[in-house]
């Protein structure tokens, strides 16, 4: 089932929600004085897809670097008349005090504010608004909601010498929110009085204390009756918590977790303690006791275990405290405790680092509020994917998205993530993984480029990259990804694996692309950037494959695309190439990318005059002889100067070599390859062949040409022979036959 959900298509609100977001002006707004969005007058929307439309810009905002967050945006849903709102989830820099004061009219039923640093207590007094209908509220991570701007007194000069002073809200309380059941205050900041803001509610079912520091508990038997989640991770816990905690009958989540690398922690867990808890807490489904220290055995002696299939059961528990459970919980959180790793849990899902499953659901649920933890647990995976086979992939890929996603400026996730996401899409897992799937990862992979100069990162994504099709699979994305790979290129210390990854990528990416593509990368500064790796490496007096690949990738992109060989050009580019051939004499590889390179900017007939100068043309006649790979640099140095030959004796601008000489130099050539080689080359399109075809003008041209076309259509007749039929070649060559001009040995081979 996993496999087919992974594959649907999106659904058409998801579908529509994406492209109203992205064409705002163009759906359901106008721009009022070209700066501020509005909405059309005829417009109302209910809350199923208002919340989609928030949730979702949210999203968009954070995951997406092309999409352009509006300042007005929060403004579209202020009158409820036109909108509503019920629901909706924010995160992070994206969400200042004015927007939620442009939404205050609102009849929210849910506000989860994750991490939204930039909220002070301003939004404090907005939150009064919605306090008759909010039932769920999240404050996590907002640690400046509590803080106001305090202007000292004064006159103006003095309030420039001090600035605003940030001072903490201590009479806000939650007063008239009689609706509120569940409650995040998660890594609330200090000072705040938790009992006295906490006291005016009724009758709480969950709350999170998650990271704040209390002595003393009592005040949640308040809620005794009504409390049905409790979540203290990274509290530093007392005799004295555990005693309130026990008289929280009702509980059926209790987190007690922490991270065990944070602090020093003097409390330690005992048997007593977990008994206390299965015997009070009769309710209990789920408890998490992640990165305890045990104080004593809370173990049964192996001798007693019952071996054979592991159980769930909880008369066979491993663990000794719960064998008094009356059935088993739904979730036990062990991460990085010793318990994980015993043969019988009485739970029928764990969390911990004993194997795949463990610790795939130790980041399932840890990802949204503890990447400290998850990026431990990704660590963890990326060790079970690198040395056995994951057995849960699509699963592994999914949370290993979300994470990246969720955490896109926290380094350790990134680090971790992109590590895991290499060994997840190699080419063993390829079959079971969708395109969307396949599409996300790319996406996430970018945004980790985008985000992170870090070395490793930026290796792992350019690694990951190369685990799919190029450029197929990339084509989405084209534009993007050559952006941030020459981005990587251009940087001034440069590692060198990257930029041999990343040098190895930009080739494949304009390898086999239409020319629209090509010309747009020509004009991102491809060209330039491939001509200063080259120059940098002639520098060294290094060939390496970053040299070698730079001048493949210069191939590549400029074929039959005029203006990228203008660039080159331009560039000094043929400074670089007689450069090279002089330090590298016996590189045939080298050699071989150079002269293809080549023969695509004597293609064109406005560029050739460049080429036509007494060095150049002595060095083209000197490699008719090469035998540097085969015959790929004899045959291409004799496709350059067709080319030229083409333009007839009038443009033979120079005295020396002579026209006739190179002419009986280029026969001479032609005669020694056999007929039958393998050919290291690849052509999309014959039609600069065929231009030398119906001429009379250089008869050693056009056999270049023949001898061309009939060594690729008899050695590769599969691929070739439909491609010489399709443009044309069939009665160019009859016509051709027919000519005086042409020689008997060109028209026996085009027969």
């Amino acid at each position: 089932t996993l496999k087919m959900a992974s594959d649907s298509p999106e659904s058409l609100m998801t579908l529509c929600t994406d492209y109203c977001l992205r064409n705002l002006e163009g759906t359901l707004c106008y721009l009022l004085d070209n700066e501020t969005l509005r909405l059309h007058p005829d417009i109302f929307l209910p809350s199923e897809i208002c919340d989609k439309l928030v949730n979702e810009y949210v999203e968009l905002v954070k995951t997406d670097s092309i999409f352009e967050p509006h300042e007005s945006f929060f403004t579209l849903f202020s009158d409820p008349r036109s909108t509503r709102l019920a629901r909706i989830h924010l995160r992070e820099q994206i969400v200042q005090d004015q927007d939620l004061e442009a939404i205050r009219k609102q009849d929210l039923v849910e506000l989860y504010l994750t991490n939204c640093e930039k909220l002070t207590a301003k939004s404090l007094q907005t939150l009064v608004s919605f306090s008759h209908t909010l039932i769920s509220l999240s404050l996590f991570g907002c640690c400046n909601i509590f803080y106001e701007e305090e202007n000292p007194g004064g006159c103006e000069d003095d309030c420039l010498v001090n600035p605003t002073r940030q001072v903490l809200v201590k009479d806000f309380t939650f007063e008239g929110f009689s609706r509120l059941r569940f409650l995040n205050l998660g890594r609330l900041i200090e000072g705040v009085n938790v009992e006295t803001l906490l006291r005016p509610l009724a009758s709480l079912a969950a709350l999170d204390l998650s990271g704040i520091q209390l002595n003393d508990v009592g005040f949640l038997t308040q809620w005794k009756d009504s409390l049905v989640s409790l979540v203290l991770y990274n509290m530093d816990l007392s005799e004295e918590h555990i005693q309130v905690i026990a008289q929280l009958r009702k509980l059926r989540h209790l987190d007690i977790s922490r991270d065990h690398l944070s602090s020093y922690y003097k409390f330690k867990l005992t048997r007593r303690v977990l008994n206390l808890f299965v015997e009070n807490l009769v309710n209990l489904t789920s408890l998490d006791i992640s990165g305890h220290t045990m104080l004593e055995n809370c173990t049964i002696p192996s001798m007693e275990e019952k071996m054979g299939q592991t159980s769930t059961e909880p008369a066979k528990s491993s663990i000794a405290p719960f064998r008094g459970l009356k059935r088993p919980l739904q979730f036990l959180g062990l991460f990085e405790t010793s318990l994980c790793r015993l043969t019988h849990i009485p739970a029928y899902k764990v969390s911990g680092d004993k194997n795949e499953e463990q610790v795939l659901n130790a980041i399932e649920a840890y990802t949204e509020h503890r990447p400290e933890i998850t990026s431990r647990a990704i660590n963890l995976l990326f060790d079970i994917a690198r040395i056995e086979r994951c057995s849960q992939l699509l699963r592994a890929l999914q949370l290993v998205i979300t994470a990246l996603k969720c955490h896109k400026d926290d380094k350790n996730i990134q680090v971790t993530g992109s590590a895991a996401l290499f060994y997840l899409t190699n080419s063993e897992y390829r079959m079971e993984q969708s395109v969307k799937l396949r599409r996300q990862v790319i996406q996430v992979v970018l945004n980790g480029m985008e985000s992170y100069q870090e070395v490793t990162v930026q290796r792992n994504c350019c690694l990951t990259l190369c685990n799919f099709s190029i450029p197929e699979e990339l084509e989405f994305q084209y534009r993007r990804v050559n952006e941030l790979l020459l981005n990587i290129l251009n940087q001034s210390r440069q590692d060198e694996s990257i930029q041999r990854i990343a040098v190895h990528l930009c080739n494949a990416l304009v390898c086999q692309v239409d020319n629209d593509h090509k010309e747009a990368v020509g004009k991102m500064g491809f060209v330039m950037t491939m001509l200063k790796l080259i120059q940098k490496k002639l520098a060294d007096k290094t060939c390496d494959q970053v040299m070698e690949f730079s001048w493949s990738a210069l191939w590549n992109i400029t074929d039959e695309t005029p203006d990228n060989c203008e660039m080159f050009l331009n560039y000094s580019g043929m400074k670089l190439f007689l450069e090279c051939l002089k330090e590298f004499p016996e590189k045939q590889e080298l050699h071989r990318n150079m002269l293809g390179l080549l023969g695509n900017v004597a293609e064109v007939k406005e560029l050739r005059p460049q080429l036509m100068t007494s060095q150049f043309i002595s060095v083209f006649s000197n490699l008719l002889e090469s035998k540097a790979d085969g015959i790929e640099v004899s045959y291409n140095a004799c496709g350059v100067l067709s080319h030229i030959m083409f333009d007839g004796p009038e443009a033979w601008g120079i005295c020396e070599p002579h026209r006739e000489e190179v002419v009986k130099r280029m026969w001479a050539a032609i005669q020694s390859w056999d007929i039958n080689s393998r050919r290291n080359i690849n052509y999309r399109s014959f039609e600069p062949i065929l231009r030398l075809l119906p001429q009379g003008i250089s008869p050693v041209s056009q056999h270049w040409a023949t001898w061309a076309l009939y060594n690729l259509v008899s050695v590769y007749p599969d691929k070739y022979c439909p491609l010489l039929i399709k443009e044309g070649g069939i009665p160019l060559l009859k016509d051709m036959i027919k000519m005086a001009s042409a020689r008997q040995e060109t028209k026996e081979m085009a027969r």
